[in-house]
C-alpha cells in the first residue's frame, strides 16, 4: 500500500509539473505573439501618413467650398482673379490626393481637420465684420495666407513621410501641390504689399478724419 501511495504521489507531482510547464510555454507563446503584433516604426509612420492624408483631404474639400465665397466678397480684381485661380488649383489638389489614396489601395475619405475648420471660420468672421472694400480685401488676404501657410506646412510634412516610407512617386505628386501652394502664397503677399494693404490704410485714415 505504501509503495502504491508513493507511486500515486509521484505521478501527481509529474502531472502537476507537466501542467506548469505547459502553462509556462503558453504564456511565453502569448508574450511572443504580443511582441510580434506590436507595429514597427514603419507601420506606425504609414498609419500616421494615411491619417494626415485624410486630414488634408478634408481641408482641401472644405477650402474648395470657401474660396468662391471669398472671391464673391472681394472687390480688388487681382484678388478676385487670384482666388478664382486658386479655387481651380484646389480642385486639382483634391484629385491628386485621390490619386494618392488610389496608389495606396485605399478609399479617399476625409477626416475633419480642426485647424482648417478654425481658419475658415476666422475668414468668415472677417467677412461679417468688415464692409466691402480694401479693408475687407486686406482681411481676406490675411485669412487666405494663414490657410496657405497651414497647407504648406502640412504638405511639407507628408512629403517627408512619403520619402521616408520609400513612396517616391507619391512624394512627387504631393510636391506638385506644395509648389502651387507656395506660388499662391507669394501671389497673395504681392497683392497685399503692392495694392490692397495700402488702399486699406488710406481707407482707415479717411475714416478717422
Amino acid at each position: 500500500m505504501k509503495t502504491a501511495t508513493k507511486s500515486t504521489r509521484s505521478s501527481a507531482k509529474s502531472t502537476a509539473a507537466k501542467a506548469t510547464a505547459t502553462q509556462s510555454r503558453s504564456k511565453n507563446a502569448t508574450t511572443t505573439a504580443k511582441v510580434k503584433a506590436k507595429p514597427t516604426a514603419a507601420e506606425g509612420l504609414h498609419a500616421l501618413f494615411v491619417d494626415c492624408l485624410k486630414d488634408i483631404y478634408w481641408a482641401e474639400k472644405a477650402l474648395a467650398k470657401t474660396l468662391p465665397k471669398m472671391a464673391k466678397n472681394a472687390t480688388n480684381k487681382n484678388l478676385v482673379d487670384g482666388l478664382n485661380s486658386h479655387h481651380t488649383e484646389t480642385e486639382g489638389h483634391i484629385k491628386r490626393l485621390e490619386q494618392v489614396f488610389e496608389t495606396l489601395g485605399k478609399r479617399a475619405v476625409g477626416k475633419k481637420c480642426e485647424a482648417m475648420d478654425g481658419l475658415i471660420k476666422e475668414g468668415q468672421d472677417i467677412l461679417e465684420s468688415t464692409e466691402p472694400g480694401p479693408v475687407r480685401d486686406a482681411g481676406i488676404i490675411a485669412a487666405s495666407q494663414k490657410i496657405e501657410h497651414y497647407e504648406i506646412a502640412t504638405y511639407g510634412t507628408i512629403i517627408a513621410f512619403a520619402k521616408t516610407l520609400g513612396m517616391d512617386d507619391v512624394a512627387k505628386l504631393l510636391h506638385q501641390t506644395l509648389e502651387e501652394e507656395k506660388a499662391a502664397d507669394t501671389a497673395l503677399t504681392g497683392a497685399a504689399y503692392n495694392t490692397i494693404n495700402f488702399d486699406a490704410a488710406e481707407a482707415d485714415d479717411s475714416e478717422m478724419e
